[in-house]
């Protein structure tokens, strides 16, 4: 139980919280000072965590629930009301977008665990039994593969137009998957399982061929954006089924609507990983580039990815002379 001095202590941050939001309110953003704009920012990330301790506390779900619809308010005034620049997009991939990654990882985890599981499965089955790959990849495809053919071949023709395919289809399966966390998860999981399955039987019957170097040479160079991208997008979808089946303390509809805003912003780094992925599937992993060559690019490619999502604002700043 949390002590009477603690909260004490922590609703003079929450008011001063709403003073500032009140202020907003009356003469906007603006109207707050450069110190006020900080402060602001900082009440808000503090208040968050005083939340996420409210919430452990059964004696404390009234300051919880006002300390949520506060923290809504702060979140509208300090984001909402932002006007969209490219500065703006830039400082939110740069600064914002790592420490959303880091919050909602376990999300992230679970999907990559999903589509993991799926995949091994894949192997396993096709190793089992080969003939499950002609149910799952059909007969062409595994037709394709046993004369040590890459089905991805015809890409080279048509670079252009293979290029803004893929890109359209990669952002069409990431929005799906996203999106149907909507059904209790039901959909996002669907499409994880799915996704891993296949790709765990077309590895197997690569490799039974013979085929593992040409597949892989082929898939690591957007595969490493393309890749994270699909778990994040699902990381996502989960987000959204969790603030659906789980709302807590709060109504049902604000649980959604607070883990849907959270989604979204996470969805968000999905976009250029996907566009950046689709440019690279479509000229280079195809390409007769060695394949020594393609696995360096692969790997400059996900210490870029990794170092993006691991990196903190404020150790950049405590750097900056």
């Amino acid at each position: 139980m949390l002590s009477t001095r603690w909260l004490e202590q922590r609703k003079r941050h929450w008011e001063r919280l709403e003073s500032l939001l009140e202020e907003s309110r009356r003469h906007g953003v603006r109207g707050l000072s450069r110190s006020e704009l900080r402060e602001l920012s900082l009440l808000y990330r503090q208040s968050a965590a005083d939340l996420s301790v409210l919430r452990e506390d059964a004696a404390s779900q009234p300051f919880a629930r006002y300390l949520n619809q506060l923290l809504a308010r702060a979140h509208n005034t300090i984001y909402a009301g932002q006007k969209a620049s490219a500065a703006g997009a830039f400082r939110f991939y740069r600064d914002i977008y790592p420490q959303v990654f880091r919050d909602t990882f376990r999300f992230t985890a679970t999907a990559f665990l999903l589509f993991a599981g799926s995949a091994l499965l894949g192997v396993i089955l096709t190793m089992i039994r080969p003939e499950f790959m002609h149910h799952i990849l059909g007969p062409r495809m595994v037709e394709t593969i046993e004369q040590h053919k890459m089905w991805t071949e015809s890409i080279l023709s048509v670079k252009p137009v293979a290029s803004s395919g893929i890109m359209t289809n990669n952002l069409s399966v990431a929005f799906i998957t996203f999106a149907t966390g909507i059904m209790g998860g039901v959909g996002t999981v669907y499409m994880l399982v799915f996704n891993g399955l296949l790709l765990g039987v077309i590895a197997t019957a690569c490799w039974l061929a013979g085929m593992s170097l040409p597949l892989w040479s082929f898939v690591a160079p957007h595969g490493v954006l393309e890749l994270p991208a699909i778990f994040i997008a699902g990381g996502a979808g989960l987000l959204i089924a969790h603030g659906l089946l789980f709302p807590g303390v709060l109504k049902r509809r604000d649980s959604l609507a607070q883990a849907g805003a959270q989604a979204v912003r996470l969805l968000l780094g999905v976009i250029p990983m996907l566009v950046v992925a689709g440019i690279t599937e479509g000229f280079l992993s195809p390409s007769r580039l060695s394949s020594t060559t393609k696995f360096l690019f692969a790997g400059v490619m996900l210490a870029l990815l990794l170092a993006w999502l691991v990196s903190r604002p404020e150790a950049r700043a405590g750097s900056s002379p």
